[in-house]
């Protein structure tokens, strides 16, 4: 009789969650079936890095930590937005929403905890919100695209700096209000907590320190203020509350198990069920609880040591704080503020804003606070773990490792080879030296991204790169290959994307598994990151030779249409050219009503968004939309999603051209086109650019003469205006160059490079030299797009909608495994 597999179950999708499963799977990956629940609707993230995310530095796909690859990959099965409302000890089992039962035989809570609101009145106003997830990021997003928008955020801890800071960086007036007299008090004395406030100031940051929040004001039931006790009131049209977090213990108290503050476990991360195990900031261990990565980390090696029969025992965590403040480096640990029996040895550097602080007792470090250049932060948390005494490097000890030591200061990588195998080099994920060097000697790694891929050090914010980088040059040597030239396609080669191009085409290679031959790929069958690139890549190469390959498209191209964040999907008809009839209207109404769809927005690209379809209705949802003559807008797609009008010399008393007619001409002929990433046009019918042509991908400006073509705008996270190509004198003539351009970017942009990348890549003369300047080429390319025009799968809605599909795929994602992707 085959022997099954113990049934791990996992509640919480979170870091601490999915980190635990990984180090399970490392010790003993055939040991498991593995299901987790997540309670919100998407893959696992890096929550650390919310601050950039908020800031517009980084993408929701920039801080995916365990991708829909890796769930699959492990045969892990994820519930996600799917909430356990409770477990069944004496059972074995968890019940989650929608009465769904899981029977389990070990158990790991990571349920993570909860951010603290303030009982201030007025709390429950629309406009307050928290700082600890996605949703709250994405709510403070929508909050700053009002003009003229203020916030105000309590709290002077790290999440209420940094919400403030990337409120700031997206325009707004953002205010911390804190009731210390020192910024981050938990972390910097009050001279860093100065520097820090200066830091502050010159990022659009104000503070208000020693405050004590009263009420929170409204009108007509939205946030418009927040009082003082001292009277002032602080206009505001969102209110942060980043006052603290506390342990989400909920889950396991309601089931029995011994709760304090948080989950009680012991030095196994053993609850008081013993098939029940605890990790995270959930969790109570010899009365402390933990907010920080790295003793989480700690936790999880444990933890994962227990459950595959190790010996590991978690002792607790000494702590140490390195962090990137609104870009400012800061690091702390220990008694960093000093006292009774202790002596400060200080430096500052005031053009640099520079400030350190060691404090010494009784000979040893006993903290440190470090604001501006954190770099020698692991080597005084090293002393002060180890109680070294100090009393003969005295002299130089705040000059830092390198001097100290004997070693040049222009030698980095003489500080690196003294470092002990046990100081962590990466803080977002945990890695320290050890397993860095580790990794490299036994699986053979020789290039940074082999070493990002395996221990995921410097995966996250990427401050600790260049250390990462001196890492494996000291391990290797001359056997370092350091990235010079353009960066390989994907862990799976080491082949850049222009070289796959290239050979695609060269090679007559017409398959991903002649790819992988050819191309020598060290992975069988490629990944989540090569494959989607490899089919698109294909499909441009061989227009009705290559098959599309469904499965190796993110989850919106697989069902052509949005998903959203609550697992619902939004429907985007096509409107050519922004133009709509009475009849579309009245199908898109009646389509709502029917299908009770919650949301109808009309979006910036002048179409009408349907929210909150379901994954089952989506067939009967086209069906019906194409009985009214309504095609999909491709809101989905890597290709065209628009083209912008406006109403031009038809109507407006400016228009100079019929820029209506032109845009819908365009849409019409190239709609359906896959690219390598999305594609917006507009066509303005005079220079007053109504329809905003000039940050679009490709802009036409209707003037009295003609047509001006503009390349290479974005209006997303990257502001940037377009480039002046040429004019021309007709609509043939526009359409005819607009295809050339659009076709040269198919054939050389690199999957998920936008157009103004691609052109700032390969330069606008390039581009204008194979457009513009040569006719015969621009006629050969405008050939080639009409070739691919004609095999393309111009409106997937209709098969889709008649049955043409795999019977399962559109089943609701709660009963199947893992759906989702970042998109």
């Amino acid at each position: 009789m085959t022997q099954l597999k113990e049934r791990l179950v996992v509640i919480g999708n979170g870091m601490a969650g999915c980190r635990a499963v990984e180090e399970v799977l490392k010790r003993d990956p055939a040991r498991y079936d593995v299901t987790i629940f997540g309670a919100e609707p998407r893959v696992n993230y890096n929550r650390i890095m919310l601050s950039p995310v908020l800031a517009g530095e980084k993408t929701f796909d920039d801080i995916v930590i365990n991708d829909e690859a890796w769930y699959r990959d492990n045969a892990i099965t994820l519930h996600a937005g799917r909430a356990v409302t409770a477990v069944d000890l004496e059972g074995h089992k968890v019940v989650a929403e929608g009465g769904l039962e899981v029977a389990y035989d070990k158990l790991i809570l990571a349920t993570g905890s909860d951010p603290f609101r303030l009982p201030l009145p007025g709390a429950d106003l629309k406009g307050v919100v928290t700082f600890r997830d996605l949703d709250d990021v994405e709510a403070m997003v929508e909050a700053s695209g009002k003009p003229g928008a203020r916030a105000v955020v309590i709290g002077g801890g790290l999440l209420g700096l940094e919400a403030a800071y990337g409120l700031a960086r997206r325009g707004m007036a953002a205010t911390v209000v804190h009731l210390m007299d020192v910024l981050m008090e938990r972390q910097l004395d009050e001279s860093a907590g100065y520097l820090l406030r200066e830091a502050l100031a010159e990022r659009g940051v104000e503070t208000v320190l020693g405050a004590h929040s009263d009420e929170i004001v409204g009108e007509d039931g939205k946030v418009a203020g927040l009082k003082l006790k001292d009277g002032r009131v602080l206009p505001c049209d969102l209110l942060v509350m980043a006052v603290g977090i506390r342990p989400n213990a909920t889950l396991g108290k309601a089931a029995g198990l011994q709760v304090n503050r948080g989950i009680i476990v012991d030095d196994a991360m053993r609850t008081s069920d013993p098939a029940v195990f605890s990790v995270g900031e959930c969790v109570e261990h010899r009365g402390n609880c933990y907010g920080l990565v790295a003793p989480i980390w700690d936790m999880c090696r444990t933890l994962a040591e227990a459950l595959t029969d190790g010996e590991s025992v978690y002792q607790g965590s000494v702590l140490s704080t390195r962090l990137k403040v609104s870009g400012v480096d800061v690091f702390s640990a220990g008694k960093f503020a000093g006292g009774d029996g202790c002596e400060d040895i200080v430096f500052r550097d005031a053009a640099r804003g520079v400030y350190k602080r060691v404090v010494i007792e009784d000979g040893k470090v006993a903290g440190a606070v470090l604001f501006g250049d954190a770099a020698d932060g692991g080597w005084y948390f090293d002393l002060m773990k180890a109680g070294t005494d100090v009393a003969e490097i005295r002299e130089t000890l705040i000059f830092g490792q390198a001097i100290t030591e004997g070693l040049s200061g222009l030698d980095p990588s003489a500080a690196v080879a003294a470092m002990p195998d046990t100081q962590e080099i990466c803080g977002c994920n945990g890695v320290c030296k050890g397993a860095i060097t580790s990794a490299i000697t036994s699986q053979g790694l020789t290039t940074l991204d082999d070493v990002r891929a395996v221990t995921k050090a410097s995966a996250s914010c990427g401050s600790c790169t260049p250390l990462v980088e001196q890492v494996i040059r000291l391990t290797l040597g001359d056997g370092f290959k350091a990235q010079t030239g353009p960066k390989p396609m994907c862990k799976c080669t080491h082949h850049p994307h222009g070289d796959v191009r290239k050979a695609i085409v060269e090679l007559e290679l017409k398959s991903m598994p002649a790819v992988f031959q050819a191309m020598e790929w060290t992975t069988p069958d490629g990944c989540a990151s090569c494959r989607p690139a490899l089919n698109y890549y294909l499909l441009c190469a061989w227009p009705g030779e290559y098959v599309d390959d469904s499965q190796s498209r993110y989850i919106n191209e697989r069902v052509h249409a949005n998903i959203q964040k609550d697992g619902t999907y939004s429907v985007v008809p096509r409107m050519w050219g922004g133009m709509t009839t009475p009849d579309e209207l009245r199908a898109i109404a009646d389509v709502a009503d029917k299908y009770d769809i919650p949301s109808v927005k009309v979006t910036g690209g002048q179409r009408i968004d349907l929210l909150g379809v379901k994954k089952d209705d989506l067939p009967a949802v086209w069906a019906d939309l194409n009985a009214a003559g309504m095609v999909s807008g491709h809101a989905y797609a890597k290709g065209l999603r628009t083209v912008k009008t406006c109403v031009g010399s038809d109507w407006c008393r400016f228009g100079t051209q019929d820029s209506t007619g032109l845009g819908i001409k365009l849409e019409k002929f190239m709609w359906g086109s896959w690219a390598p990433a999305k594609v917006k046009l507009a066509v303005s019918g005079c220079p007053r650019n109504c329809a905003e042509s000039t940050c679009k991908d490709i802009g036409v400006i209707c003037v009295d003469s003609g047509y001006e073509i503009h390349v290479g705008g974005a209006a997303g996270l990257h502001i940037q205006g377009t480039e002046f190509l040429t004019k021309v004198a007709t609509e043939d003539e526009a359409i005819q160059l607009i295809s050339a351009v659009m076709q040269m970017y198919r054939e050389g942009g690199w999957y998920l490079e936008r157009i103004y990348k691609w052109m700032a890549r390969i330069g606008l003369d390039t581009i204008r030299a194979a457009t513009v300047d040569d006719l015969d080429n621009r006629a050969a390319l405008f050939a080639r797009f009409v070739k691919s025009q004609e095999t393309a799968q111009i409106d997937p809605w209709a098969e889709r909608a008649t049955g043409g599909v795999a019977a399962g795929e559109f089943k609701p994602m709660a009963t199947l495994p893992l759906e989702m992707a970042a998109e």
